[in-house]
Parts: C-alpha cells; structure tokens; sequence
C-alpha cells in the first residue's frame, strides 16, 4: 500500500509559477514509478508528467514542454512538479500517482495509487 498526498496548489495569476509536492508513505517509493495528472472541470483526467523509479527517465505531455519539470528525491519520498509560465488552461485539480511497472506510462490504468489530488487556478 502506498499513500500519497500532494500539496502547493492554489491561486495564481496567468505567467506565474507553483511548485506542486506529492510526499508518499507506505512501501518503499524508491521503487515506483511517479506521474502527474490533471483533470480540469467537465474533462477528462490527462497525464502531465512522469518520472523514473531512478529519477533518470522523465517525460511531459505537448502542452507543458518547456514549462513543467518533474522531479523526485527518493530520500525523501517526494516528488515534485515545478510549474511556470501558468497559463488558465492549466486550471485543473493535479493528482500524483504511483506505478510499479517498468517505464514511464502516459495512461490512467497503467497508474495504481492516487493522491486526493490539489487545485491548482491560473487567472488571466
């Protein structure tokens, strides 16, 4: 069993920056994969980011090359997606989830644990 709680959204204003922390308890995080997801209101839950068990893998949906980095310290047991140049259609509720297989997925299912997830609102 792994928990995951994410932590650092709210409101900012269009071109800002937040930095969005998922800190995880349970079995060993060191082993799993971490992705971000989002879900605006009326949409689809949609992959953001993810990175490697080791941390030397990562990959960012189209949308927010060049404007997220996701990051982790196993030592920790946190994860982090630093997010700038904000934009309102970024407005979305941002989750951070778990998986043990190998690689860096993009899709839901292939994701096992979830945080309750943190707003994150981008005002123009």
């Amino acid at each position: 069993q792994v928990q995951l709680v994410e932590s650092g959204g709210g409101l900012v204003q269009a071109g800002g920056s937040l930095r969005l922390s998922c800190a995880a308890s349970g079995r060993t995080f060191s082993s799993y994969t971490i992705g971000w997801f989002r879900q605006a209101s009326g949409k689809e839950r949609e992959f953001v980011a993810g990175i490697s068990w080791s941390g030397g893998g990562t990959r960012y949906a189209d949308f927010v090359k060049g404007r997220f980095t996701i990051s982790r310290d196993n030592a920790k047991n946190t994860a982090w997606l630093q997010m700038d140049s904000l934009k309102p259609e970024d407005t979305a509720v941002y989750y951070c989830a778990t998986r043990s297989g190998a690689g860096v997925t993009t899709t839901r299912p292939t994701y096992y644990y979830w945080g309750q997830g943190t707003q994150v609102t981008v005002s123009s």
